[in-house]
């Protein structure tokens, strides 16, 4: 198995780095190790290093993993595209979903939230670089759909996420973060949120991650530089 103590304190001495160099504090952004196709014993080896929150995309092998570190008390955040027939099991086993939509998975997500749970914790996301084969609403659709999802009793809206188109060099990713960071400002100014809950810009991965906090992100989501390279399923991030 890989270094992943070592990968994941090289990771997170990056995070620093990048944060000051964009003269912010390094606790204003989170890590959020991705995981997905790893197996539990990796996310045990980083865990043992002390990464408590893990980010997952395919919902059945999520489940597994979970079952078998249920000792260990983690954060599980929920980043792939969310279908409407696997929102009862988002809404029951995950403190976050990142792939918010459509005003009907919120429905649904808020409407199965158990109530013995803490509301969940959502953001929605914006396809800002306009490509058919992303997930995402439009920037203009937006608004709204962050005014009606943050209307629902069982979920926290947190803000927005983003995978941009891919770009040669993560200084070409910049101008798509800036935009959504624009739209989150935009949408948190106008009222029809929770300023105080409305914190979060999740973008920003493996390769562009400096580029993604320079434009403002508050959540990262890095997986193979902590983990090793994937290859097939799931090899972005």
């Amino acid at each position: 198995m890989n270094d992943i103590a070592g990968n994941l304190a090289a990771v997170l001495q990056a995070v620093k780095r990048a944060s000051l160099a964009a003269g912010r504090p390094p606790a204003a952004v989170r890590l959020v190790a991705v995981s997905k196709t790893f197996p539990p014993s990796a996310i045990r080896a980083a865990a043992a290093a002390g990464q408590r929150a893990f980010g997952e995309n395919y919902l059945q092998e999520a489940l597994g993993k979970m079952a078998d570190l249920q000792d260990l008390g983690l954060e599980w955040h929920f980043i792939g595209p969310v279908q409407s027939n696997k929102t009862r099991e988002l809404a029951a086993r995950f403190d976050w979903v990142h792939g918010v939509e459509r005003l009907k998975i919120a429905e649904r997500l808020s409407a199965q939230r158990p109530p013995d749970l803490p509301p969940l914790d959502v953001c929605v996301q914006v396809n800002v670089s306009g490509e058919a084969s992303k997930s995402g609403c439009a920037p203009a659709e937006a608004p709204a759909l962050c005014a009606a999802v943050a209307a629902l009793p069982r979920l926290r809206l947190r803000g927005l996420m983003t995978i941009p188109q891919a770009a040669e060099t993560p200084q070409r990713a910049r101008p798509a973060f800036r935009a959504l960071g624009e739209l989150h400002r935009a949408i948190r100014g106008a009222g029809a949120v929770d300023a105080a809950l409305f914190d979060t810009l999740s973008m920003g991965m493996s390769d562009d991650f400096e580029a993604a906090i320079a434009e403002g992100a508050t959540l990262v989501r890095i997986g193979s530089a902590i983990f090793g390279r994937r290859t097939g399923k799931g090899a972005e991030g």
